[in-house]
This record gives C-alpha cells, sequence and structure tokens, in this order.
C-alpha cells in the first residue's frame, strides 16, 4: 500500500513527486486530473489519466492518492478534490518532510504537505488538507484546521488558530493567543495581534520608493 497516484499537473505537483520520491517510503506510480486537463498520455515520465477513470487504472483498494493543488479560491478547489478522493474511496497520504522539526505529540490530518525547515512545536494540533510550505514556525497549543495554506516563513505565536480556508502569506505574524477566522486572507508581510473576522482581507502598508539614487546612498 504504498504506491501512491498524484492528482494535478501543476508545479505542486510537480514538486510533490519530487519529494515523495527522495524523502517518503511511497512510490508515485502515476498521476490524474480531471478529463476536460488532460493534453498528453504522461506528467513526469508517468502516465497520466483521468480523474473520472482513475479507479479502472489505480483501484483504491491497491493505490493511495495525495491531491497537489495550490490555494486557488481560498483553497476550496483543493478541498473539493480532496472530498472527491476520499468518496471515491482513497486513503489520502502525508508528506513531512524528514529536514522539519516535527515535535508535536498528536496525530495529524491526511493530505497533509509539510516541507523542509518547519518547526512544528509541542502540542500542536494540525487538520487535514494543509500546507506548510518552507520554514514556518507553528508555536505550541496552537490549532490549525482543515484546507489551510501557510506560506514560506510565516510565525503563528502559541495558542493561536487558524480556522478553516484560510491563507497566511509570506513572511506574515500572528500574535500570541489570535485567532485567524474562516477564509481569511493574511497578505505577504502582515502582522496580525488581534482575531480576524471571516472573509477578511488583511494586508501590510506597501514599500515606496524615495526620489534618491541607490547611488547616492553610503551603505
Amino acid at each position: 500500500m504504498n504506491k501512491i497516484i498524484i492528482f494535478g499537473t501543476g508545479d505542486i505537483a510537480q514538486l510533490a513527486n519530487y519529494y515523495f520520491t527522495i524523502d517518503s517510503e511511497y512510490e508515485v506510480v502515476g498521476f490524474c486530473v480531471d478529463e476536460d486537463y488532460i493534453f498528453s498520455n504522461e506528467f513526469e515520465n508517468k502516465p497520466l489519466v483521468s480523474f473520472e477513470k482513475v479507479k479502472e487504472f489505480y483501484p483504491p483498494e491497491e493505490y493511495q492518492m495525495f491531491i497537489a493543488l495550490s490555494y486557488a479560491q481560498m483553497n476550496k478547489l483543493r478541498e473539493e478534490k480532496y472530498i472527491q478522493a476520499k468518496n471515491k474511496g482513497y486513503y489520502l497520504v502525508n508528506y513531512i518532510s524528514s529536514k522539519c522539526s516535527f515535535l508535536t505529540q498528536f496525530e495529524i490530518g491526511d493530505n497533509c504537505f509539510i516541507l523542509e525547515d518547519n518547526t512544528i512545536q509541542p502540542f500542536v494540533k494540525l487538520g487535514s488538507n494543509i500546507t506548510l510550505w518552507s520554514g514556518n514556525h507553528i508555536g505550541h497549543h496552537s490549532n490549525v484546521k482543515d484546507n489551510v495554506f501557510i506560506s514560506s516563513h510565516v510565525v503563528i505565536s502559541g495558542h493561536c488558530t487558524i480556522e478553516e480556508n484560510s491563507f497566511l502569506g509570506v513572511n506574515s505574524t500572528i500574535g500570541h493567543n489570535v485567532t485567524i477566522a474562516a477564509d481569511s486572507l493574511i497578505g505577504a508581510g502582515s502582522i496580525i495581534t488581534k482575531n480576524t473576522l471571516k472573509e477578511g482581507v488583511y494586508l501590510p502598508p506597501k514599500s515606496i520608493m524615495i526620489d534618491r539614487k541607490s547611488s547616492t546612498i553610503n551603505l
């Protein structure tokens, strides 16, 4: 039961294939996508079949699956395919990098993609269908719920809750004991110290270009 099918043919699917191949117990044997998006019979030198007919080629009694999709539509597309795959009877696997600090004692959900250099502290709870890109800090006693995408170098302090289908941009910071409401979009570089509102969009001030040339400034 170590053979898996990856849903997707984009960058994340390509990366998932790479990570599973070099750093997991799983063997990627093929890919699948919705039939309307098949333009070749191969991806990454492996068979590509339609999701609609995937059970004919790779029955769930013999193969497992990983949904390798992005945060598109506030993670709703990944959530949709996650549900459809489970309804087809597939067990969805996790990728947890051997190069992350995974210190929580709690069992996590399924279809999680946890890349290198993440620090996941004790007493952290992680739901299902979560992506943790590289280099994040998930503080003690925090709870990251289903269908969340956390970009690189995000700091989540202790006792935080990240509700379903939220997106946290690169270098964002979540203060101690803060709840990020469902469907929140936290922009890159944001600093959040109070609870957010459902479907809220939070952006930091943008950098501006001053009226000087870099050659006139002594560093």
